[in-house]
C-alpha cells in the first residue's frame, strides 16, 4: 500500500509533462490531413476539398525541390562532420592539458555560446560580417576588397556551418571529455613506462577508449540529415541567397505561412518528417549495431 502511494507521487510529477507532449506534440499532428487537401480556412479542416496525392506530385516537379534538398543535406551533412570532428579534436587537445585552472576557463568559455539564442548570434554574426564589419576591416589591411558575405551563395553556407560548429564545439567537447575521464589511468602510468610519447598514447589509449562514444554520437548524427537548422539559417538569409541557403524548413515556412499555401506547407513538412523518421530508425539500429546503444 505505501509503495503503491509513493508511486502516486512520481505519475503527478509525469503529469504535467505528460500534457504538454500531448497538446504540443501529439495533438497538432491531426492536421497533416490538409497534406491531402485543398486546405481552406473558411471551410475549415472537416470541408476542405480531398486532392489526395497532388501536393506531392506538384512537389516533385517543382525547380526549387531540387534546390532546397541539396541545401538540406549539404548543409546538414557539413555540420554533423564538422561538429563530430571539431569537438573530438578540442577534446583530445584539452585532455592533454595539465594546468586544471586553464583547461575548466577553457571549457567554460567554448561553452557559453550554446546557450545563447540564434536570435542574438545571428545580430553578431551579421555586423562581424557586413560589408564594413571586422572581417572586411581586416581583409582590407592586406589589400583585399570588401566582400558581401551575407549576399553571396558562395559563402553564405560556410558562414551558416562555420557558425554552427562555433557554437556547439563546446557542448560536444564536454561530452568527450566525459569519456577521456573515464579510461583508466593506469594505461597511460603504463604507456608512460614502456616511453610511450603523447602522440602514441593519444593513438592507442585516448582514441581507442572513447571509439564507442564517438561511433554512438556519428551513428545517431544521421537522423539529422534533414535538419539544417530553421532558427539559424531563418535569422541569417536573405533572398540575395536563396540559391544556396534555402532548406526544406524555410521554404515551408515560406510557402506557409507567407504565401498562404497552407496543404502544400503541410505535405512539404509530412514528407521530410517521414524520411527522418525513417532516418532515426535506421540511425538507431546503426548505433545498437556498432555501439551497443539501446533504448528499449
Amino acid at each position: 500500500m505505501n509503495k503503491r502511494a509513493n508511486s502516486v507521487h512520481y505519475y503527478l510529477m509525469l503529469f504535467p509533462g505528460l500534457a504538454c507532449l500531448i497538446l504540443f506534440s501529439l495533438v497538432p499532428m491531426f492536421g497533416i490531413v490538409m497534406a491531402f487537401q485543398n486546405f481552406k480556412p473558411g471551410l475549415g479542416i472537416w470541408r476542405s476539398p480531398w486532392v489526395g496525392l497532388d501536393h506531392f506530385q506538384f512537389l516533385f516537379q517543382l525547380p526549387d525541390s531540387r534546390v532546397i534538398l541539396r541545401n538540406t543535406i549539404y548543409i546538414a551533412v557539413m555540420k554533423i562532420i564538422g561538429n563530430l570532428v571539431v569537438p573530438l579534436t578540442f577534446a583530445l587537445l584539452l585532455h592533454e592539458v595539465r594546468n586544471q585552472l586553464f583547461k575548466r576557463w577553457a571549457q567554460t568559455i567554448v561553452y557559453l555560446p550554446h546557450f545563447l539564442s540564434w536570435v542574438i548570434l545571428a545580430g553578431v554574426i551579421v555586423e562581424i560580417f557586413s560589408f564594413e564589419g571586422v572581417v572586411n576591416q581586416i581583409f582590407g589591411l592586406f589589400g583585399v576588397e570588401p566582400i558581401l558575405f551575407m549576399a553571396s551563395n558562395s559563402w553564405f553556407p560556410f558562414i551558416v556551418v562555420g557558425s554552427d560548429i562555433w557554437k556547439e564545439f563546446g557542448f560536444g567537447t564536454i561530452i568527450y571529455l566525459a569519456a577521456l575521464t573515464g579510461i583508466n589511468p593506469a594505461l597511460y602510468e603504463a604507456a608512460v613506462m614502456d616511453g610511450a610519447s603523447r602522440l602514441q598514447q593519444l593513438r592507442h589509449i585516448s582514441l581507442p577508449g572513447i571509439q564507442t562514444t564517438v561511433i554512438l554520437l556519428a551513428t545517431l548524427s544521421l537522423g539529422n540529415v534533414l535538419n539544417a537548422g530553421f532558427e539559424q539559417i531563418f535569422n541569417l538569409y536573405n533572398p540575395l541567397v536563396y540559391e544556396s541557403g534555402d532548406i526544406i524548413d524555410t521554404y515551408v515556412y515560406r510557402a506557409g505561412l507567407v504565401n498562404v499555401q497552407f496543404s502544400f506547407a503541410t505535405a512539404v513538412g509530412l514528407l521530410k518528417s517521414v524520411i527522418s523518421f525513417v532516418l532515426i530508425i535506421i540511425s538507431y539500429a546503426m548505433a545498437s549495431r556498432f555501439a551497443n546503444y539501446r533504448i528499449f
